[in-house]
């Protein structure tokens, strides 16, 4: 018993320095806090990660949704080498994948949104020997129209002052146009009225000069 002492401390700490010596994997998951959508529209649930692990076979993704207004827990999404769908329930052909796991994207999309769609979306991702970390929540809002934001306004009001000063510039090109060419009419009117005096005049000294011929 004596003997083993030993040896099992010798192995107790090579465990030791092995533990501290790997890295701690976890994976880390990136999603919008807060996203609104309006009614009868889709959506994309975006999703990223970072792993410790290169993305290999092992990976797996899971969506699950929480009812706003309270009930269970229900499956949106899975992902494992392949995409599967939900076969039953509300998300019955109204989620696909818009994920790539190359590029660390394990985002879907909902497709025609229902007030009824809104609470938190959950995206949990397992990476081996990356299994640990925090799940990723996106808080869906399905609102009848879109509330415009400062940023909204502030983009409506730049894009008006772009338009309105596009549209003078156009109204002053096209008056200076049409002035230039008021100005050649009249140019040539008055080219045509003197070239008409002329031509009168020489008439009448022709018919003067016969006359006088005559005489």
């Amino acid at each position: 018993m004596y003997g083993q002492s030993p040896t099992r401390a010798v192995l107790f700490l090579l465990g030791v320095q092995l533990t501290a010596l790997w890295p701690v994997a976890a994976v880390e998951i990136y999603t919008p806090r807060v996203l609104e959508a309006v009614n009868g529209t889709d959506v994309r649930l975006k999703c990223t990660f970072s792993s410790f692990a290169p993305v290999g076979d092992a990976l797996t993704v899971t969506w699950n949704f929480r009812p706003r207004d309270g009930g269970p827990e229900q499956f949106v999404f899975y992902y494992h080498v392949d995409p599967f769908k939900p076969m039953s329930g509300r998300f019955k052909d109204r989620v696909v994948w818009d994920g790539n796991p190359e590029r660390y994207d394990v985002s879907i999309l909902l497709w025609k949104l229902q007030l009824d769609d809104n609470g938190t979306y959950t995206c949990q991702v397992k990476n081996p020997p990356d299994v640990d970390g925090l799940i990723g929540e996106i808080q869906l809002s399905v609102v009848q129209t879109v509330r415009f934001s400062e940023i909204h306004f502030l983009a409506l009001a730049i894009g008006s002052a772009c338009a309105l000063m596009v549209m003078i510039v156009i109204v002053v090109v096209l008056f200076q146009h049409f002035r230039k060419k008021r100005r050649a009419e009249r140019a040539h009117k008055v080219v045509e009225i003197k070239s008409k005096e002329e031509e009168k005049l020489n008439q009448e000294k022709k018919a003067s000069v016969s006359l006088e011929y005559t005489d």
